[in-house]
């Protein structure tokens, strides 16, 4: 079954993609909570004269999604934890906890852009994440997780 996204989908597709997935998932939930529509042929010149009107629009927010990449790669994440015996950490850190990080530099990410590579960090060390700023721009962050001091 062919859909048009309405929104942006996690692990399927962004806004205005034309995606094909199982006809029960877009039956029974895409369809019904308003996230896709069928993909029609009139839905898709729709959707065609949409984007050519919005492209002009976009390589702008492009633009200014490479300059937030180029200020975050210059950026040094440090995040503070309190750590037990050995190297290891009292809960864990995860996205939550880069986004408030990066909030303190100046750099407004919602957390669900944000992914760290091998999920939460349960021990002291150097991690990256992966910040979605634009279905075409991502960039990595490199941050790490030091000991709290008392």
């Amino acid at each position: 079954m062919e859909l048009i996204l309405k929104q942006d989908v996690e692990n399927l597709g962004f806004k205005d993609d034309v995606v094909t997935v199982k006809n029960g998932y877009g039956r029974n939930f895409l369809i019904p909570t308003g996230k896709a529509i069928l993909a029609t042929v009139s839905a898709k010149k729709v959707l065609a004269e949409n984007l050519k009107q919005r492209a002009f629009k976009e390589k702008k927010i492009v633009d200014d999604a490479n300059k937030v990449a180029e200020a975050l790669k210059a950026l040094e994440i440090k995040i503070a934890s309190k750590v037990g015996t050995g190297d290891k950490l009292f809960g864990s850190v995860n996205n939550i906890d880069v986004a408030a990080a990066l909030e303190k530099e100046g750099q407004t990410i919602d957390k669900k852009f944000i992914n760290v590579i091998g999920g939460n960090v349960k021990r002291l060390g150097k991690y990256t994440a992966i910040i979605r700023l634009h279905r075409e721009v991502s960039v990595e962050l490199p941050f790490e997780v030091i000991a709290q001091k008392s």
